[in-house]
C-alpha cells in the first residue's frame, strides 16, 4: 500500500508560495504543489487565474459567515472536495465544463443531505 504513496513524485508535497491581492493587500498562500495543480485546474474550468479563484473563494466564504482565519486548510479542503466531487460524478471529468455551470445547490444537497438556501 504505502509504494503507492512513498513513490509518487516527491514534487508533489514540496510546498510553494503564492503571492496574491485581495482587497488591494498583497497576501502570500504556502501550500503543496499538487493543491495548487488542483487549484489550478478548478481555476481554468471557469476561465480564471488562480489568483482570482483563490479571491473569490475568499470574499464568497467570508460573505457566507465563515472565518477565514485557517483559509489555507480551507484551500486544501476544497482542493479534495473538488476531487472527491469528480469521483462521484457531480462534477464531471470533462475539464471544460465550468463550474459555474452546475446546479450546485442540488450537489450540496445531495453530498450533505441537507437542503441550502438559494444563493443569486
Amino acid at each position: 500500500m504505502c509504494k503507492l504513496f512513498i513513490d509518487a513524485d516527491p514534487t508533489l508535497w514540496q510546498s510553494a508560495s503564492h503571492s496574491l491581492r485581495i482587497d488591494g493587500m498583497v497576501t502570500s498562500v504556502r501550500l503543496e504543489n499538487y493543491f495548487w495543480q488542483i487549484l489550478g485546474e478548478i481555476a481554468r474550468r471557469d476561465g480564471m487565474n488562480t489568483a482570482q479563484m483563490i479571491s473569490r473563494l475568499y470574499h464568497e466564504s467570508v460573505a457566507a459567515g465563515h472565518d477565514a482565519g485557517n483559509f489555507t486548510s480551507f484551500l486544501r479542503v476544497c482542493a479534495l472536495r473538488y476531487q472527491a466531487l469528480q469521483l462521484s460524478g457531480d462534477i464531471p471529468q470533462n475539464l471544460e465544463v465550468p463550474i459555474a455551470s452546475l446546479d450546485t445547490e442540488q450537489i450540496v444537497c445531495r453530498d450533505t443531505g441537507v437542503r441550502t438556501k438559494q444563493v443569486h
